[in-house]
């Protein structure tokens, strides 16, 4: 399993994948791409970000396993979801927006309503989707409340693996 580095997102999904099934499969971290080398074969299988794969999935050049999301991705229809054969399994790459401690709430409400508006906006919406990245809206709280199941989640990985953060 190709990834691009100890500890990346890549190798944490394949040592969820590991944690889950107890398939063993040695991983290859690389420093440079590793693309051309899941192309070519030298590398079985990566737990890529879809924006990163997408295209090549559509031109056949990878035959996409799975989705790590909860359900099937409307970019992909077709592929099935990890957790429709690996029950819990999801694994969701993700960015949020956040602002220093202290910050107002009227402040944090009024940007939450700001940036949910523009990812329900159906333009920006549908062009996002054909990139294989689908918007989750949260209030303040949700997101809070996922980013410390996020971290729960990882941590277990983290030490099931035996990741160690090094300098």
């Amino acid at each position: 399993m190709a990834s691009q580095g100890i500890g990346t997102t890549p190798h944490v999904c394949g040592e969820l994948f590991k944690m889950m099934t107890g398939v063993d499969f040695i991983h290859v971290p690389y420093r440079t791409n590793l693309m051309p080398d899941l192309l070519a074969g030298q590398v079985h299988f990566y737990f890529s970000p879809m924006p990163q794969a997408i295209e090549y999935v559509r031109d056949g050049r990878l035959r996409a396993l799975g989705v790590t999301t909860t359900a099937r991705a409307e970019a992909l229809p077709d592929t099935p979801a990890i957790g429709e054969f690996v029950p819990g399994y999801v694994a969701v790459g993700w960015f949020g927006i956040c602002a220093p401690m202290g910050t107002p709430t009227v402040v944090v409400d009024k940007l939450n309503a700001e940036i949910s508006g523009g990812s329900v906006d159906p333009v920006l919406k549908a062009r996002l989707i054909a990139l294989g990245v689908e918007p989750m809206v949260k209030t303040s709280a949700e997101f809070g409340k996922f980013v410390a199941d996020e971290i729960e989640k990882w941590a277990k990985v983290i030490a099931f693996a035996g990741i160690k953060a090094t300098l």
